[in-house]
């Protein structure tokens, strides 16, 4: 998917929202757990549920992975059902060197045919370069993350001042360009949201952190977006488990809908 079509998909929706499919068996409502693949039958209606008020679906690998070859075949029939008009974002976080690298991406672009894979940058460009070499794909480069470790690394700074996450975004736009690179950054740092979006004014942000993590989604939006939308806004949890009920779709559908109205 091209940037332009990204943005043509938040216009016509009206959102950000980027739905995480961050699906765990032991918090699926309990009827599912009859089905042939729960796991599938949980993502399919939540889809079904939330497809017209989101512009994409971001599976959480490790929750597929965690259960073996059942949670890759759940994996691969989730992505196949989810509409041609949303952007997909395989959250792999994979980052290694050389054939490895490669090998990553032949799996997600190729195999798999995801929009986007997450990807850390420690390793450095001849770990984030194989990604770039497929044509209308994604890298989302771990920018500034949400969780409360991103202070260990990402916010220390060199004797200049300047903080890590701040080289890591100026450096990988050489690497890339804004039609296949984007950055993860974190709603639990509203206050950085202004500068970073002058470090880097023309690329999409992946936006997690929004939810259950508390980030400031009004601080995010106004300080932001761009021209082109430029921004993922991320829920996972807080839409997928909405209701542990049989009605879990329909409460999965009205947060959809309560954050649209809160950010557009």
């Amino acid at each position: 998917m091209t940037r332009q079509q990204l943005f043509a998909q938040i216009k016509e929706k009206n959102t950000f929202l980027c739905v995480g499919l961050d699906t765990d068996l032991s918090r699926i409502p309990n009827h599912l757990l009859q089905e042939d693949d729960p796991i599938f039958a949980f993502n399919k209606a939540i889809i079904d549920a939330t497809h017209d008020v989101c512009v994409a679906y971001k599976p959480n690998i490790a929750f597929y992975e965690a259960v073996g070859s059942a949670g890759w075949e759940a994996l691969q029939k989730t992505l196949d059902y989810i509409p041609d008009t949303h952007f997909t974002i395989a959250d792999a976080k994979r980052g290694d060197i050389g054939n490895t690298s490669r090998m990553y991406a032949r799996a997600f672009f190729s195999t798999m045919d995801f929009d986007a894979v997450t990807v850390a940058p420690y390793m450095g460009i001849d770990s984030v370069a194989p990604f770039l070499e497929f044509d209308d794909k994604w890298v989302i480069l771990l920018g500034l993350t949400s969780n409360q470790g991103s202070q260990d690394f990402q916010l220390q700074t060199n004797n200049q001042g300047t903080p890590l996450y701040e080289t890591v975004i100026r450096t990988a736009q050489t690497w890339g360009s804004p039609d296949n690179l984007m950055f993860v950054i974190g709603a639990t740092h509203p206050e950085k949201f202004a500068d970073i979006r002058a470090l880097a004014p023309e690329h999409f942000f992946l936006v997690p952190g929004v939810g259950a993590q508390g980030g400031n989604l009004e601080a995010v939006v106004s300080h932001g977006h761009n021209d082109l939308g430029g921004l993922l806004i991320n829920s996972s949890r807080g839409i997928l488990y909405a209701s542990n009920g049989k009605d879990f779709a329909q409460a999965a559908r009205q947060q959809a809908l309560a954050f649209r109205q809160k950010v557009m």
